[in-house]
């Protein structure tokens, strides 16, 4: 029996096995998302920031090693690196190991985290430590096949009530993304 620090693995054990994970690349690819920025979705983001009062807002696809926030609002003045702190930036891309959404696709349910400290199996996310991030809302991204896609989050660097409103709020912009991400796909139409 070993009583030294935990295997430097043990991190990545937070984060759920997603079996799913290579059937939905291949969906993505079918349906040109998941690793490009897309305009329409930084659109849908910055309207869901608007409606949540958040000051980030994703469309998340989960592939099979990383998130693509193919949808990213950040609102403006709002830095993840707080003055004097040396924080990374939120980029485009996120290693699977990193955040709350895998957990909200493979749950297949949406999660509301008002506090993330007060939750021992998110409270040593990497995000955490990293971005500075306290409160989270998302939901999964569902499609008519039954697939999980990816999620539409919201976080803030403060902890946060979200509410039922804000569940509310989260679920049916997931299902409002996911009946216009199968209408373009289906008729060409555009998004918004």
């Amino acid at each position: 029996m070993s009583y030294g620090p935990p295997h430097p693995v043990a991190r990545l054990l937070l984060t759920p096995e997603d079996k799913e994970a290579p059937a939905r690349a291949q969906r993505l690819l079918h349906m040109g998302l998941g690793d490009q920025p897309d305009p329409a979705l930084d659109v849908f983001a910055g309207h869901l920031a608007e409606l949540t009062g958040a000051p980030y807002a994703m469309v998340n696809f989960v592939g099979e090693s990383q998130q693509f926030f193919a949808g990213l609002h950040v609102r403006p003045a709002v830095s993840l690196a707080r003055a004097g702190d040396s924080k990374p930036q939120l980029g485009r891309s996120m290693g699977r190991d990193h955040g709350f959404c895998p957990h909200v696709v493979v749950r297949r349910k949406a999660l509301v985290l008002e506090d993330v400290r007060d939750y021992p199996r998110f409270a040593g996310n990497p995000i955490v430590d990293e971005f500075g991030v306290r409160s989270y809302l998302g939901a999964p991204l569902i499609d008519s096949t039954g697939m999980v896609l990816g999620t539409v989050c919201v976080v803030d660097m403060d902890p946060r009530p979200w509410g039922k409103a804000g569940l509310e709020t989260i679920k049916a912009s997931a299902v409002d993304l996911v009946t216009r991400l199968e209408r373009r796909q289906a008729d060409g139409l555009p998004l918004l």
